[in-house]
């Protein structure tokens, strides 16, 4: 929705008319997307009254026997879990049997919402637990739902709650976005940028020197300024390991020159010594940061590690709500906050936690785990502390299989979505079955 769009009559809208939002939603109504409706003026409440998991079935092809790198991750250190060394070796392509989870909330007024892809492990809480607390609920109340979906259960605060409280609330936004005819980035106050540059993030690509090479040119050559690689080895695979994860560093400093930002992710698969000593025979290719150097709930050894190295420090994907991400930064433990609007709280939460990094004056940097989300907060607030997103190149190109129009970079920039709310809109002719997700 462009500007002139966006700008419908606002005597038209209290009216009760949503003309411009029901243009835009014209051919929504295939496989469960009804168009939008014409909803209630303004102020009136907009009653819930069905909260539905669906588990939509397909597949894709893809190339066979490339980009499988694994990443070191905890449990390296113990021989027999640990996988043998990775090499590229194309064979031809193969299909791949895929499912998704959406979650749908439908309104009494027949507006809907819709958000995914969603974890199952959270959408099962968001059956069990939060779709009876909902029924009956006001979709637009969303800072009370927030709080109330928080208070309700004494495991909310962080795990599979907060991630079912999350897919709540991004569906919750979808709606208020789709009630209102906007993108969910103007609710937010938006946009503060015509488009959202995003970094290359390499999980999957083979760490073989030249694959290394090859890849990471192309990477430069399609735009992006900064790439994220993944270590392959930790503590339980001794120096050769460390070697390696040093070689990594090098290799891409001299291949990409001094233009293009590098960053590591360690899945927190090393310890505090382990990523000193890594980080002391690496300054000098000044890495753009270290990403979970340890296990997230060691507040101290981050905080040891940035006052240790002039390599920033990066972690938070694994957050859940502000009082963590406040922790970490009243201990001076980090550089970056990396929080996920699919896992720390939603929309709602990754705003709150942009409010107290900015208070630190640490940027937030969203994990890409998924991206619908990420992008409208990340257009609609300063730059200064959300600059950026990530994109995992490999994972994203069958992630939102389902979809008709997912978000995708060019020239290393995506542009700002222009349907109303997060605008997910499915695609039937890539749907071969579909299921409503149940627990007895």
């Amino acid at each position: 929705m462009d500007e002139s769009t966006s700008k419908f009559d606002r005597r038209n809208f209290l009216a009760g008319s949503l003309a411009a939002v029901l243009a835009s939603a014209a051919d929504a109504a295939s496989f469960g997307q009804a168009p939008v409706p014409a909803a209630k003026a303004p102020g009136g409440p907009l009653k819930i009254d069905a909260v539905e998991l669906m588990e939509l079935h397909g597949r894709y092809t893809e190339p066979a026997g490339v980009d499988g790198q694994w990443q070191v991750n905890p449990l390296d250190v113990y021989d027999d879990l640990r996988p043998q060394p990775y090499k590229d070796q194309p064979s031809g392509a193969r299909q791949v049997q895929t499912s998704a989870i959406y979650l749908r909330i439908r309104t009494a007024a027949g507006l809907d919402g819709l958000y995914g892809p969603i974890e199952k492990s959270a959408a099962i809480v968001v059956q069990t637990d939060l779709r009876p607390f909902l029924m009956g609920k006001d979709a637009l109340a969303g800072e009370a739902l927030w709080d109330q979906m928080y208070r309700s259960n004494r495991h909310s605060r962080d795990g599979l709650f907060m991630m079912a409280i999350s897919a709540v609330d991004n569906t919750l936004w979808d709606i208020r976005g789709k009630y209102y005819g906007v993108p969910v980035y103007r609710l937010l106050g938006g946009p503060t940028r015509p488009s959202v540059e995003m970094y290359a993030s390499c999980l999957g690509f083979s760490l073989e020197p030249e694959k290394v090479r090859t890849r990471a040119l192309s990477l430069q050559s399609e735009g992006y300024r900064y790439q994220k690689w993944f270590m392959g080895y930790g503590p339980g695979s001794g120096p050769e390991g460390m070697r390696k994860n040093v070689e990594l560093v090098r290799i891409l400093r001299e291949t990409l020159g001094d233009d293009t930002e590098l960053m590591f992710d360690a899945y927190s698969g090393w310890d505090q010594d382990y990523a000193l000593e890594w980080a002391q025979q690496v300054e000098r290719y000044r890495p753009h940061w270290i990403e979970e150097a340890t296990h997230p709930e060691k507040i101290d050894s981050f905080a040891a590690i940035r006052r240790s190295t002039s390599i920033p420090v990066a972690s938070g994907e694994h957050f859940y709500g502000r009082w963590e991400v406040e922790r970490y930064l009243q201990a001076g433990a980090l550089s970056v906050v990396q929080a996920d609007p699919e896992w720390c709280g939603g929309t709602s939460e990754l705003l709150r936690i942009g409010t107290v990094a900015s208070l630190h004056d640490v940027p937030v940097i969203p994990h890409g785990h998924s991206l619908r989300a990420a992008i409208h907060i990340i257009a609609s607030q300063s730059p200064m502390t959300f600059p950026l997103g990530e994109y995992l190149v490999n994972k994203m190109r069958h992630y939102y299989h389902f979809e008709r129009d997912p978000l995708t970079p060019e020239k290393a920039h995506i542009a700002l979505p222009t349907g109303v709310g997060f605008n997910v809109q499915l695609d039937p002719a890539r749907i071969e079955s579909q299921t409503m997700l149940k627990v007895e």
